[in-house]
Order: structure tokens, then C-alpha cells, then sequence
């Protein structure tokens, strides 16, 4: 026979210990075990009514961290209010006293603090520094994909970049140090999508030249787009092609943008998902484009100086 649910006020919307309410008499063990409740992991529960977040995550395992121990990583980053940079799938990230041992059960990574590192508070839990958080996620893992995570942690507002190398140049060599070096040097906290930080990782693996990020052209009666990378000097640009703009007035806008880029001399190279996935023809491209524009430069420079 089904458990008939019992909601006392103080709980809803709450996570909490089961111990502790039926402690206090808010609750029988049997109620607990009604469908008003979801059992997030021993003895923590949480109003069923709640989405299932990492965030309800993050508060199901800071109910029952060991004293000294606090979050970093993605779960210090939803903290800190970096927005769907981690769901109820990834692991929540703890971070313990060197030395320290915890049996903390499924769903849960457990690291250790490096020298220096120190917790602070934010709001009811304990984390890691925004640097420092931003520092956890980029030690290991594919390292594109890290300098990915980093550029968007940057757009999220956790952290700046000067803040992750001072922090990457403070850690001593150790597990992922080399990486979290490498990733810090090549993330540069500009691009507005994950593709455009493989975009620009692909042209610097591939030796093309180092084009101008998140670039604002002007024409002659002002402000005309800002493009994903330019190469001013040659007037080329090159964007990353997201969703298509279906509705018809983003249609409209795009294509007055484009018009306006071409009147006033650019060339606009537009990359797809999977230009990325194969990117022989591309590349053949851009540098044919560069090599064009590179000789008219050239051949046009001596009549504008005079």
C-alpha cells in the first residue's frame, strides 16, 4: 500500500539529513520513504518536487563533506554562478586536506588541495578560489577540450585569465601541472562558443597566422559587425557558423551584415561543424584567401602611400 505523503512546510523545497528530521519529529522514517521525497544518497534527502540539478547535487554532498573538505572544479564553478557548466550527470568535485580520506560513495570526485590552495566561503558551502576552480578543471582530460572549458568558464564571469596563470605559475609540479601550463597559455577567454575556441586552436595546430579575435569593423558611416577572427590588414574574416537563423528577420539582418562587410572590401570565409570535422578543405582555403589578399596588398600598398 502506497506510503500517503507528508509535506511539512519547513522541508519543501529543501534538501536535508533524513536523521535530522525524524530527529526533530517532522517526519517518520516510513514518511520518508513516501513519493514527496527523493533519496539523493545515504541519509540525504531532498523535496521531491526539486529538479534534479548539479546544484542539488553539489548540496546533497556539502550536507555530509568532513570537516576541512569544500567543492571545486565544475561544482565550485556552479557555485561561484557560472551558468550550465555542469548537470546531474558529472561528478560533484570535493576537495580534501592533503592526507585526508573519505569514503564519499558514487557520484562524487575527490581531489586534494595543493600548497596554497585555501577555501573560502560562498553562500552556504565551501569552495575553492574562482582561479582555483577554473585551475581543477583544465589539469587533465583531452587538452582542446580543456582550453575549450577554460574560454567558457572566462565568458561565465568565474574567473580572468591573468588570475588562471598567476595560479598555473604558483602550482609545484604535480599531477596535470604541465597541462594546466599549456591550456592557460593557449586560452584566451574571447571566444563566444566552443567552436570558435577549436576554430582557433585548428588555424594555430595548422601554422596559419595569428588572426585578430572578436574583431569590430567600421566603414565609413560607422560600427558595420564584429566578426569571430579577422586579418584587418587583408580585410578577411572568418566566422564560425552556428544554428541557422530561420526566422526571417535574423535572415534579414544577417545578410544586410554580410552585405555591408563586402561593400566595404571584406571577404568573409564561413565555417561549419563540419568544416571542422574536416578540415583539409578549409584550411586549403584560408590560406589560398591569405595568399590572394597577401599579393593585392602588396601590389596595391606603394599607389596608397603616395
Amino acid at each position: 500500500m502506497p506510503i500517503t505523503p507528508e509535506r511539512p512546510p519547513a522541508l519543501r523545497g529543501r534538501v536535508f539529513r533524513g536523521t535530522t528530521v525524524v530527529r526533530k519529529g517532522l517526519l517518520t522514517p516510513k514518511q520518508l520513504r513516501s513519493s514527496a521525497w527523493r533519496r539523493l544518497r545515504q541519509d540525504v534527502y531532498a523535496d521531491a518536487a526539486l529538479p534534479v540539478t548539479h546544484r542539488l547535487l553539489v548540496s546533497s554532498v556539502g550536507l555530509v563533506l568532513p570537516s576541512g573538505a569544500g567543492f571545486t572544479g565544475r561544482s565550485a564553478a556552479v557555485l561561484w554562478g557560472v551558468p550550465g557548466i555542469a548537470t546531474a550527470d558529472d561528478p560533484v568535485e570535493v576537495v580534501l586536506p592533503i592526507g585526508r580520506r573519505w569514503n564519499a560513495g558514487a557520484g562524487v570526485r575527490v581531489r586534494s588541495f595543493l600548497p596554497e590552495q585555501h577555501l573560502v566561503r560562498c553562500g552556504l558551502w565551501h569552495c575553492v578560489s574562482r582561479a582555483d576552480a577554473a585551475l581543477a578543471m583544465i589539469r587533465d582530460g583531452d587538452r582542446d577540450e580543456a582550453v575549450v572549458l577554460l574560454d567558457r568558464v572566462l565568458q561565465g564571469g568565474l574567473t580572468t585569465l591573468a588570475d588562471v596563470r598567476d595560479s598555473v605559475a604558483g602550482m609545484p609540479p604535480c599531477r596535470g601541472s604541465v597541462q594546466a601550463a599549456w591550456v592557460a597559455r593557449e586560452a584566451d577567454g574571447l571566444a563566444e562558443s566552443p567552436q570558435e575556441t577549436r576554430l582557433r586552436l585548428l588555424m594555430r595546430r595548422e601554422g596559419l597566422p595569428a588572426p585578430v579575435a572578436q574583431y569590430r569593423v567600421f566603414d565609413q558611416d560607422g560600427f558595420v559587425a564584429r566578426v569571430d577572427f579577422a586579418y584587418p590588414e587583408l580585410r578577411l574574416a572568418i566566422e564560425y557558423d552556428g544554428l541557422w537563423h530561420g526566422a526571417r528577420s535574423a535572415f534579414i539582418g544577417d545578410r544586410r551584415r554580410l552585405n555591408r562587410l563586402t561593400a566595404a572590401g571584406w571577404v568573409v570565409v564561413h565555417v561549419t561543424a563540419d568544416d571542422l570535422r574536416h578540415p583539409e578543405r578549409l584550411l586549403f582555403r584560408i590560406r589560398g584567401l591569405l595568399a590572394l589578399r597577401s599579393s593585392r596588398s602588396s601590389r596595391s600598398s606603394p599607389a596608397r602611400t603616395r
